[in-house]
């Protein structure tokens, strides 16, 4: 399934834009689809850590992602 993330911060950056598309088998977990975007972009791995949002609130591990869903990378955040 084909699937549109929005990205915010320095995921934006490593992304290359304010959106991605990502195609993962149905049944995908939200730890599932983590491992997969930072074997695309191998940067986001590099980060501290990353969370997934879906549908506006914090994904567990294994929280599912389901066609039409919204998925947001929330990259650390940093401040003073």
């Amino acid at each position: 399934m084909k699937i549109k993330i929005l990205t915010f911060g320095i995921a934006r950056e490593i992304c290359g834009g304010s959106s991605i598309q990502a195609d993962v088998p149905e049944g995908t977990t939200a730890a599932a689809l983590k491992h997969h975007l930072a074997q695309q972009f191998p940067r986001l791995a590099g980060l501290a850590s990353f969370l997934l949002a879906v549908n506006e609130e914090f994904a567990a591990d294994d929280t599912l992602i389901h066609p039409g869903d919204e998925v947001a990378i929330i990259p650390p955040v940093s401040g003073g």
